[in-house]
């Protein structure tokens, strides 16, 4: 609003029109007898042009409503073939606080389809190049997408405790299952892991990797 009424008031002379006739439609100035109808980019090169340069700075200071902040645990097993290095989620357990469930078969599937997001981006989705720079991943022929064999039956609990910041007591909950799975899958299987000496472990663990993590830890201990 600030910038619209700055801008306004420049337009005036630009337009030969006074700055109340001057209007905004969200796209457009127009003021009844002028032709020109400047877009804001345009009226902002405009301004740029004259040497108006203190028009094209703006700030806005706004306090927010309360919010609400969901709570949740993620615990995920695995297991890790050493002769292969693939990574297979065996177990997983979900334990969240969305507040008040308006429809808790929703929620419940909207961690489900997180989670399994998660699960695709720590252990299996990678994008590769080659040396000139050739996008390698570039068909589900080729990238690696979650599917329902390559993930356990995710238990999902509700813990709510219903927020204060709306009438209906409700958190949101559309990205829980993808954050706490990232970390769950991560920590799982650095933990799997550490015991053959691998102290840093980073996503995503396909079985390449894993297979060369375990390997250069044991030529190491070697």
């Amino acid at each position: 609003a600030k910038m619209t009424e700055a801008f306004t008031a420049f337009l005036s002379d630009e337009m030969g029109v006074p700055a109340a006739q001057i209007s905004f439609d969200n796209e457009r100035f127009r003021a009844d007898g002028s032709n020109m109808t400047p877009t804001m980019l345009e009226v902002a090169e405009m301004a740029r042009q004259k040497g108006r340069d203190d028009l094209l700075v703006h700030h806005e200071r706004a306090t927010l409503p309360g919010r609400s902040y969901p709570n949740g645990a993620h615990v995920s097993e695995v297991v890790i073939d050493p002769e292969t290095g693939v990574v297979t989620v065996d177990r997983y357990t979900v334990v969240d606080d969305f507040g008040n469930l308006i429809n808790p078969m929703l929620a419940e599937g909207q961690v489900h389809g997180g989670v399994v997001q998660g699960i695709g981006q720590a252990i299996q989705e990678h994008v590769v190049y080659d040396e000139d720079g050739q996008l390698l991943t570039a068909s589900f022929m080729d990238y690696a997408i979650p599917r329902a064999a390559d993930v356990p039956f995710v238990s999902f609990n509700s813990e709510p405790v219903p927020s204060t910041a709306n009438l209906m007591g409700m958190k949101g909950c559309g990205e829980a299952g993808t954050v706490g799975a990232l970390a769950a899958v991560s920590n799982a299987v650095q933990d799997a892991l550490w015991e053959r000496g691998v102290r840093q472990a980073d996503m995503p663990f396909t079985p390449h990797k894993v297979w060369a993590l375990l390997n250069d830890s044991a030529i190491a201990a070697e």
